[in-house]
C-alpha cells in the first residue's frame, strides 16, 4: 500500500512537530547538496527551529554566498528605481525638444519678415542686423566663388594657349622637312595678273602666237615658228593699226 496523502497543516503535536522537522530538514540539506553537485550550482540553506535554533547548508561560503545576494538585490532594487524615473525623465526631455523646435520655427518665421507683431525695437534692431550680417556672409561667399571660376577659366585659357603653341611648333617642324620649292604657294604670292589663266592658251599646228598685253600700252609680240631666213636674221615688222589693212593683223615676210 502506498503512503497516504500528509495534509499540509501545522502539527500541534510538539513531539511529532520536532520529529517531523528533523526528517524534513535532513531531507533539505540532502536535496540541496545533489542540487548543487548535480548542476554546479551556488546553495546556500538557512534554517531556524521553533525554538530560534540555527540550521544552515552552505555549497561554497555562506557569507560569500549571502554578499553576493546582498548585491544582487540592491542592483534588482536600483534598476526598478531607474525604470520608474525613464519615462518621467523622457518626458521631461520631450517637451524642452517642443519647446526648442517652436522657439526656433518662429524665429526662422521672424527671419523672414513674418510674425514680427510680438516684437519690440531693441528686437528689431537686433534682427535687422543679424540679417545685415547675413547678407554680407552671402555676398562674401558669391565673390569668392566668382574669383574661383575666373580662375579656372584663366587656367584653362593657359592650357588652350601651350596647346596652341605646341601645335604650331609641330607645324613649323614639319614644314622644315620640306624643300622651299616643294611647298603649296598662294595665288597672290604668284604674281599673276587676274586676266590670265592657262584655259586662255591657244595653240597652231604651224604658227603659235602668244600676245601679251602691257599695263601702259598695246604693244603685240609676234613668235614666228620655221626654217630659219638665209641670211641668218629675222626681220619683224611692227602692225600699223591704220593702215590700209581691214582686219587690222599684222603679216610677216620672210626674206
Amino acid at each position: 500500500m502506498g503512503r497516504g496523502k500528509i495534509e499540509i497543516a501545522k502539527i500541534e503535536n510538539s513531539n511529532s512537530r520536532q520529529v517531523t522537522f528533523s526528517k524534513r530538514r535532513a531531507g533539505l540539506m540532502k536535496k540541496a547538496y545533489e542540487l548543487s553537485v548535480l548542476c554546479d550550482a551556488e546553495i546556500a540553506v538557512i534554517v531556524f527551529s521553533s525554538t530560534g535554533k540555527l540550521f544552515e547548508f552552505a555549497s561554497s561560503s555562506m557569507e560569500q554566498t549571502l554578499a553576493r545576494y546582498s548585491k544582487c538585490v540592491e542592483s534588482s532594487e536600483n534598476s526598478a528605481i531607474v525604470e520608474h524615473e525613464v519615462p518621467k525623465k523622457d518626458v521631461r526631455e520631450v517637451e524642452c525638444l517642443k519647446q526648442e523646435i517652436a522657439d526656433l520655427q518662429l524665429k526662422n518665421m521672424q527671419i523672414l519678415g513674418k510674425d514680427l507683431s510680438g516684437l519690440g525695437l531693441n528686437e528689431l534692431q537686433k534682427l535687422e542686423q543679424l540679417l545685415n550680417e547675413g547678407l554680407l556672409s552671402i555676398k562674401e561667399k558669391k565673390e569668392q566663388l566668382l574669383l574661383a571660376q575666373v580662375d579656372l577659366l584663366r587656367q584653362k585659357e593657359q592650357k588652350v594657349t601651350m596647346e596652341n603653341a605646341t601645335l604650331h611648333r609641330r607645324i613649323m617642324k614639319l614644314e622644315s622637312f620640306f624643300p622651299p620649292n616643294a611647298l603649296p604657294v598662294s595665288y597672290l604670292e604668284q604674281g599673276v595678273p587676274r586676266e590670265y589663266s592657262p584655259g586662255k592658251h591657244v595653240s597652231s599646228s604651224q604658227d603659235t602666237e602668244c600676245h601679251t598685253e602691257a599695263e601702259n600700252g598695246e604693244l603685240m609680240t609676234t613668235l614666228f615658228l620655221g626654217p630659219p631666213p638665209e641670211n641668218g636674221q629675222r626681220k619683224r615688222k611692227t602692225p600699223e593699226n591704220d593702215s590700209g589693212n581691214p582686219s587690222g593683223t599684222s603679216g610677216s615676210q620672210i626674206e
